[in-house]
């Protein structure tokens, strides 16, 4: 039983040094300082369907809190139903993430928020048919002259990604079953978990996959080892090289997060595994030109659904009525 207790202290030491526990309360934002009444304000853009030129997609549509903080599709489909390139990362622990983005391209949440807005393939929007959506809806002039008092004039698209950036640093998910683990509870986690979590470390896979959120923190080809065909990786998405335009950035993608990862099938910037155990199997190929063994394969798998948390519980907000000066949705079907 000491020998045990012993293993077990080494194993939270050591995965408390490398990851760390989501924090309870939520984090600081640089340059983006967090009041009530600009989370509630981005709560309700996070799922204000007008900032689509349809009036039908919201930031919720792709990253839903009712399902993992995803959408549970391959890839999203947006305007026109037109089908996304890639799939919707999680918007759960986002704030921890060191770029957002498969390829990293927007370095924050509020950089973030204004891509999707404007994207052809997904809200095709432009900020000034925003600003005056917003502007047309008197509340929504108030809340935003609440959330941004020093602000000579408050609603712009500036505005709008900052406080949609709010709202989403709420979205944390604290108090996994890992993280009462490295917090002191050796009960926390099962023998096949913990033996999961030391093949996580041993075999390599945090060497990507560091940080509080497991992920999110650098890029890596995929394929380091063995490329995978085409179905996983797709060709004619070359990954981080469209940010870059360097050759050596060609099929590089930001590490995957992997709190809540049980909950956000299917996996990669492709959406094409849809089992978390393939997903791992792939990985051992592909990234450490390991073939892991089934029991191998199971204990990781054990120990990764211990990374998921408290899910936030999030009350569907009250919009404004639309007015006479909203403008009207576009058509959404191209011929």
């Amino acid at each position: 039983m000491g020998t045990q207790t012993a293993l077990g202290a080494n194993l939270r030491d050591r995965a408390s040094t490398m990851f760390g526990a989501i924090p309870g309360e939520t984090p600081e934002i640089e340059g983006n300082t967090l009041t009530k009444a600009k989370v509630e304000l981005g709560k309700m853009l996070f799922f204000e369907p007008r900032l689509s030129s349809s009036h039908l997609i919201s930031c919720n549509t792709c990253h839903n809190v009712g399902t993992g903080g995803h959408d549970y599709l391959p890839t999203s489909i947006g305007h026109g139903w037109q089908k996304g390139p890639r799939n919707a990362p999680t918007v759960f622990n986002a704030v921890f993430n060191a770029a957002q983005f498969w390829d990293g391209r927007a370095p924050d949440l509020a950089e973030q928020a204004k891509g999707p807005v404007q994207a052809g393939v997904e809200m095709s929007s432009t900020p000034d048919r925003v600003v005056a959506t917003l502007k047309s809806m008197p509340e929504y002039v108030e809340r935003f002259e609440k959330a941004f008092p020093d602000a000579a004039d408050p609603v712009t698209f500036d505005n709008m990604a900052l406080a949609i950036e709010a709202f989403e640093a709420t979205l944390i998910t604290p108090h996994a079953r890992f993280d009462q683990f490295i917090a002191g509870d050796e009960t926390a986690l099962d023998e096949q978990e913990k033996q999961g979590l030391a093949l996580f470390m041993d075999k390599g896979c945090a060497g990507c996959h560091t940080g509080v959120n497991f992920g999110g923190q650098s890029y890596f080809p995929f394929g380091l080892v063995t490329r995978p065909g085409g179905e996983i990786l797709p060709e004619g998405d070359k990954g981080r090289f469209a940010v870059t335009q360097t050759a050596s950035d060609e099929y590089v993608f930001r590490a995957a997060p992997l709190r809540n990862i049980e909950l956000t099938a299917p996996y990669f910037h492709s959406g094409a595994v849809w089992s978390l155990e393939e997903a791992v199997s792939v990985m051992g190929s592909a990234q450490l030109g390991t073939e892991l063994t089934d029991t191998e394969v199971e204990a990781i798998v054990a120990f990764l659904r211990t990374l998921t948390g408290d899910i936030p519980s999030v009350d569907y907000p009250h919009l404004p009525v639309s007015t006479a000066e909203t403008p009207k949705p576009s058509d959404i079907i191209r011929n």
